[in-house]
């Protein structure tokens, strides 16, 4: 029972640590102001035996600009996957579609955590916004290359 309280108190002295951090950081409108949008699917792999996958929607008007998504390893020593800069750099050039990975840094298993988070994203931005006009103008290059 100490060790089932121990555990609890760990994962909810992380939670409250992410909130705060959350709390503290500048909004994602403020940071990408012509957003409309976002979905990340997200996939939690560990090697060939286990596979956690969710579909996140991003409330854009209220979200903080930070992308941390905790291991899915129960095991693992308070860890998590930091997406933000990724995320932020693929949405302030107007990517409407973008892909990455995370490999996690805990420990708590032999070897360390095997866990590899993956995501594919989407985003929509506002019409006439810069954004749009740098997507208009990558899709004419690309089709004038063609």
């Amino acid at each position: 029972m100490a060790m089932m309280n121990r555990r609890r108190g760990a994962q909810l002295t992380r939670f409250t640590a992410r909130r705060t951090r959350e709390d503290d950081a500048p909004r994602l409108r403020e940071e990408v102001p012509t957003l409309v949008s976002l979905q990340l699917d997200v996939e939690d792999r560990s090697g060939a035996s286990g596979r956690i996958k969710h579909l996140r929607r991003v409330m854009v008007d209220h979200a903080p600009a930070l992308f941390l998504l905790p291991c899915g390893d129960p095991k693992c020593a308070g860890q998590e996957h930091d997406l933000t800069a990724d995320v932020l750099r693929a949405l302030r050039s107007g990517e409407t579609s973008f892909q990455g990975e995370d490999t996690c840094q805990g420990s708590g298993t032999p070897g360390g955590c095997p866990r590899v988070l993956r995501f594919e994203a989407v985003a929509s931005y506002r019409p006439n916004s810069v954004a749009s006009a740098n997507i208009h103008q990558r899709q004419s290059q690309a089709s004038s290359a063609g």
